[in-house]
């Protein structure tokens, strides 16, 4: 029996917050600003893909607050498909607020009990279509993170996409203010080894494995039971793996003025042109360059590039 046609490229399963990124730096005479937007890792990553031009859907628990609507609004201007978003009466959509400084950007997080930490195992049955019709599944370890329940969910999730021929992925994104180390060792190592294409960040393994050569990490990841990595470096791009090749393709120089939701503007870019058929090279190549332009604004999705951008500035700086 042939199995049914892949109709969407890519579904990302994790939580969506309402997000506060503070926009003029806080002195001792003066309130900091804070602009309201959205965000929630792999809901950047799914309206990053769509703005590729990826075909896209979002699974996950949103409260019936008044967030949760605008959420839902912000997913169908970004044409990203609401269909399998389960509501829940019981629970708050999550908030966090990111502050900046001269070390970086700063999370501070109000999600303790929202819809999405309440997701549970049995609400694969519900996304069970979704995961079978798309070529991605994409997770973090976020989605791991927020509780025991998602954690599972989540585990389920990529077991039935593997038995259904759909591919897994899995940004890191460590946060240790969500969970203690042992826990995240465990269940991202599990995590890892469902998984076809690992997106580890270079501070995040160091802090699970003790690793700090990108070799010996892509090494690790590959050991877990990934068949492709794409190691993230920041400025200095990524470095790409299939287990038999590796190439390094470099970042962009640009004036970054808040990084917030870059990993998840990269990862959303690379599996849009996996979909479409690029090489890992090609793709990393092509989420380098939009995680470069997304640096340059504030807040997790108004940077968010468009295609047309980042094909102007490929063809700007040339072929790497």
């Amino acid at each position: 029996m042939n199995a049914p046609p892949k109709t969407l490229d890519i579904v990302a399963l994790g939580e969506a917050m309402v997000e506060f990124n503070q926009t003029r730096h806080q002195s001792e005479d003066e309130a900091p600003l804070y602009l309201q937007g959205f965000g929630g890792d792999t809901s950047n990553a799914a309206i990053a893909a769509a703005r590729a031009g990826a075909q896209v859907a979002y699974l996950t628990r949103l409260g019936t607050d008044r967030w949760g609507e605008h959420l839902m609004a912000l997913w169908q201007r970004e044409r990203v498909e609401t269909r399998w978003v389960l509501r829940d009466a019981q629970a708050a959509t999550g908030i966090y607020f990111v502050s900046h400084d001269a070390q970086g950007h700063h999370f501070s997080y109000a999600r303790a009990g929202s819809a999405a930490s309440r997701m549970q195992p049995c609400d694969t049955t519900h996304w069970a279509d979704a995961v079978q019709q798309s070529q991605w599944l994409h997770l973090s370890g976020i989605t791991l993170a927020i509780s025991a329940s998602a954690c599972d969910t989540a585990f389920a999730a990529m077991q039935h996409a593997r038995s259904v021929g759909t591919r897994v992925a899995l940004d890191s994104n460590l946060r240790l203010s969500l969970w203690p180390l042992a826990r995240a060792q465990a269940c991202i190592r599990h995590a890892v080894g469902l998984c076809d294409l690992f997106l580890p960040s270079l501070e995040d393994i160091t802090a699970l494995t003790g690793l700090t050569q990108a070799q010996d990490i892509v090494a690790w990841s590959h050991a877990q039971g990934a068949a492709q990595v794409v190691l993230k470096l920041g400025a200095d791009g990524a470095l790409a793996s299939d287990g038999q090749t590796q190439r390094q393709l470099p970042g962009h120089a640009v004036q970054a003025v808040d990084a917030t939701g870059a990993g998840d503007c990269f990862a959303g870019n690379l599996l849009a042109r996996l979909a479409a058929g690029d090489t890992l090279w090609a793709a990393t190549a092509y989420a380098n360059a939009a995680a470069a332009l997304s640096v340059q604004g504030f807040g997790a999705v108004p940077p968010l590039p468009r295609s047309e951008a980042v094909a102007q500035l490929l063809t700007k700086e040339g072929p790497a």
